[in-house]
């Protein structure tokens, strides 16, 4: 697959780069369809020298893009579309990855514009093209935007189409989740250390173990507390580590870590609303 015209990236921070480079090495798009606009000197050499694409300190030549993918933060959302309104049009895919900024609160900013709006929650392991993507499109959008969409953030990872309803939840899941693995790994490397492993080799194990694990999840395709209950023997050592992760509340805490962040994500694309309104 191949998409056709230019491509910019409002904001050229870390989940842009991802993206570029998805679509890049992906073949999905080539280096001299993209314009990334940043503000920051330093991270337009970077992606000028790393991928080959057109820099811009100024979101003037998006005017040009068929496909607009917002990658600022979604506090300043707001400010930055008012700042490069005139350089979005009825002719363009805008594409928005800012946490918990609505379609209607993209469609309020945009008015009079036209363009078809797609919002996606995508997450960090992007940046080793492993995402998880979450994608739902405004009242414009067409299956094809939609389907336009899901190539880009399938070239990093993969991606599903949702409700809009379900994407705060689909923050507080994938995009917030893999802070949460990353804790979950460095508690295990600790533990290790604990019981006397060196630390190096505590991370080594550690690391695999987790890879492994997904890896087999997604190969077998059971769910996964059958799969805990493979290597769950009678009065083993697994059952007595899984007791003691069962006395401090493991899942409870994981659960409520996800309901946390989704309620912050809601909180979020209050406070843009809020601001936008004064």
């Amino acid at each position: 697959m191949h998409i056709e015209g230019k491509i910019g990236f409002l904001g050229g921070g870390r989940m842009a780069e991802a993206l570029i480079k998805g679509i890049t090495e992906s073949g999905l798009v080539e280096s001299r369809q993209v314009l990334a606009v940043d503000p920051a000197q330093e991270r337009r050499q970077f992606l000028a020298g790393q991928f080959g694409v057109a820099v811009s300190a100024d979101g003037v030549g998006l005017a040009d893009c068929r496909i607009v993918v917002l990658a600022v933060k979604p506090q300043v959302m707001g400010k930055v579309l008012a700042l490069n309104l005139e350089c979005f049009h009825g002719g363009q895919l805008v594409i928005s990855i800012a946490a918990g900024i609505s379609l209607k609160f993209l469609e309020d900013c945009l008015v009079g514009r036209d363009c078809r709006l797609v919002r996606v929650m995508p997450n960090t392991p992007a940046l080793v093209l492993e995402g998880a993507s979450g994608l739902c499109g405004g009242a414009r959008a067409t299956s094809g935007d939609l389907e336009e969409a899901r190539q880009i953030f399938d070239a990093v990872g993969s991606s599903v189409v949702l409700s809009e309803a379900e994407m705060d939840a689909v923050t507080g899941l994938s995009g917030s989740g893999p802070a949460y693995v990353f804790s979950f790994i460095e508690a295990m490397i600790d533990g290790g250390v604990k019981v006397g492993l060196a630390r190096q080799v505590a991370e080594k194990l550690a690391l695999q173990t987790v890879l492994g694990s997904v890896r087999m999840a997604l190969a077998t395709g059971e769910h996964p507390a059958v799969l805990r209950a493979m290597v769950t023997s009678p009065g083993g050592t697994t059952i007595a580590g899984l007791h003691e992760m069962e006395r401090a509340g493991f899942q409870g805490i994981i659960m409520s870590a996800v309901e946390a962040a989704t309620d912050r994500s809601r909180e979020l694309g209050r406070l843009a609303a809020e601001k936008k309104s004064v």
